[in-house]
Formats: structure tokens, sequence, C-alpha cells
């Protein structure tokens, strides 16, 4: 006989001995519970990392990275308003140049004018039957010269402002043409230094992330400056160098107030009597060569593979430079940046 199967035992129940409204209530709080549950547990799969504001040192990497792309503009900008200014004195020079040439022509219009007055009321005519009509037969080839010499002195006038008024046209017409590449070079010159002072101010803004309204950036004379005195011309522009650190950088500024990089040390070699353009790559190029182990204060360092930085060496391996907008002209290590090569003005 096959055993009988366990006998099954009626499952007490957990919440016997409760009222109906205990029990509706108890689902009620463990129904909310969970719903709590599954929206924390929703929320913390679907947030997104909280992400934390950039440290001082990466918002001057940005900073740096920025500037480097501007400071180009800047130095090429510099280089274009130097060229305006020659081509100023240029179309002055023409200007005054030509000036006499139109004061003979309004003298040759006015004997012009004489002429044809004449000529309009017939006094010309009567002159001319005076001579034909006057004296012998004999006379008259002699009278027919003296007329020719009448006609050929009237011709002779004329001409002579015709070929003035060409040879002012020849003078003028270069002069036209380069008053209007001034125009255009000076609206082209206003729209990029709008753009510059645009960008300028987002990198301000940057900094001030960055720093909050301090203007603290360490110290901006490390090191004695110079590290020696070299005398001479050098001496004059190194000593003037240093004696500008704490000045303001201002884009296209060489002094006396503020300065940009190339203005810096046009103003300080400018102070020693010797004369640089306002441009970087320039002053590399009307600088004689050196090399590291011949630097010595008051030589220019020259940075980056497109020339777009410089400074002044102020001995035992520290320079002078104005770096960027809102940084005061400051020393800093001459390794302190890809170096392309160092120069040393003649004179």
């Amino acid at each position: 006989m096959a055993p009988h199967a366990p006998r099954m035992r009626p499952v007490r129940s957990m919440f016997m001995g409760w009222t109906a409204a205990a029990l509706r209530a108890r689902r009620s709080i463990l129904g909310t519970a969970l719903v709590v549950v599954a929206s924390l547990a929703a929320a913390a799969v679907g947030a997104a990392p909280a992400q934390a504001d950039p440290t001082v040192a990466e918002i001057e990497a940005q900073i740096d990275k920025a500037w480097n792309k501007l400071e180009p503009i800047i130095e090429k900008h510099n280089a274009t308003r130097q060229d305006l200014t020659k081509k100023k004195k240029q179309a002055d020079a023409l200007a005054r140049k030509i000036e006499p040439l139109q004061v003979q022509i309004d003298k040759a219009m006015v004997k012009v004018g004489v002429v044809a007055e004449r000529a309009y009321k017939g006094d010309n005519a009567s002159a001319i039957n005076a001579i034909l009509t006057s004296g012998s037969p004999g006379g008259l080839a002699d009278r027919l010269e003296l007329l020719d010499q009448f006609a050929r002195q009237q011709q002779a006038t004329v001409q002579t402002v015709v070929d003035l008024k060409q040879k002012y046209k020849a003078q003028k017409d270069p002069l036209d043409a380069l008053v209007a590449q001034l125009a255009q070079a000076e609206a082209k010159l206003a729209a990029q230094k709008k753009q510059i002072d645009v960008e300028i101010d987002r990198l301000q803004k940057l900094r001030l992330k960055a720093y909050g309204s301090s203007t603290t950036l360490g110290s901006l004379r490390p090191a004695p400056c110079p590290a020696t005195y070299p005398g001479g011309k050098h001496g004059v522009a190194v000593k003037f160098a240093c004696a500008q650190i704490g000045k303001p950088y201002v884009w296209g500024s060489d002094g006396p107030n503020s300065y940009d990089c190339s203005g810096l040390t046009l103003a300080s070699w400018r102070k020693a009597g010797v004369s640089l353009p306002h441009n970087a790559a320039r002053q590399r190029e009307v600088t004689k060569r050196i090399s590291r182990s011949e630097l010595m204060p008051g030589d220019l360092v020259f940075y980056y593979s497109d020339l777009h930085h410089m400074g002044m060496y102020v001995g035992n391996g520290w320079l002078v430079h104005a770096s960027q907008a809102g940084v005061p002209i400051k020393m800093k290590r001459v390794d302190d940046g890809p170096i392309h090569s160092y120069g040393r003005p003649y004179f």
C-alpha cells in the first residue's frame, strides 16, 4: 500500500488579528515607501557625475593657449599699422610735391582765360585786320610772319596748360590710389582692433574667474634686474626695461605708461638712441644673430616659430617681457617658452 501524501497544514496569516483599516493603512505606507525607493534609484542611475570647476592652473592653460593664437594677430596688426603710417607720410610728401604744379596750372589758366576773353570780344580779329590792311603791299610778307608769331604764342599758352595738366595727372593718380589704399587699410585695422579687444575681454573674464578681484600674480621681480650692468647702449636699454616692471600690458602700445612685447623692447632701445620696428618678427630681421653663449643684458630673445613674442634678456638666465593682457610687465626664466633665436640691435 502506497504511503499517504503528507497532509498540508493551513498557513497562518501574519496579519491575523489585524483590523481591516489597519491592514489598509499598512499597505498604503509600504506602497509609498516602495515608490520613494524606486524614484531614488532612478535618479541615482540617470544623474550625470558632478563636474568640478576648473582649477586656476587649468584656466591659466586655457588663457595661454588662446593668447598664443591672439598674439600673432596683434603683432601683424602692429606691422600693418606701422606700414600705414609710412604710406601716410608718402602721401603727404607726394601732395606737397605736386602743389607747386597746381599753382603753375592756375597761372596758365589765367592766361588762357585772357586769350579766350579777347577772342570772344573780337579784339584779336581787330588786331589781325589792322596787321593785314596797314602798310604797303610789299610789306605783306612781314605782316604775315608777325601774324604767324601771334598765333603760335596763343597756341603755346594753351599747350602749356595742357602739358601741365597731364603732368599733374601723372603725379596725382598714384596719390589718389595710395589714399584709397590707406582708407581700406584703416577700415580693416579698425575691424581687426575690435576683434582683438573682444578676445582680450573674454580672456580677462577667464582670469577674473581664476583669481577673482585679486591681481596678485606672484613676484614680478624675483631676481635682480639687471643681473649685471653692461654699460653703454645695452646698459641704457636694459635699465629702462627693468624700470617698466609692474606697468600694464596694452596691445599696440610702446609707452610710456603701458606696452606690448615688441613695444617694450622698442621703447627700451629707443631710450638708448636705437630705432626698432614695432613688430617682433621685424625686430628679428633688423638685429644681429647671436648665440645663447653670447647673450648679454639688453639683447633680445625671440619665441615661437612665427616669432610672435619676444622679451629682453637681463642676465643670469632671466628675461623682462610684456606677456599678455591682464598681466603686468614682469621677469621670467629665458627657457620658459619655445625659443626661436637671439638678436642684438645694430648701433
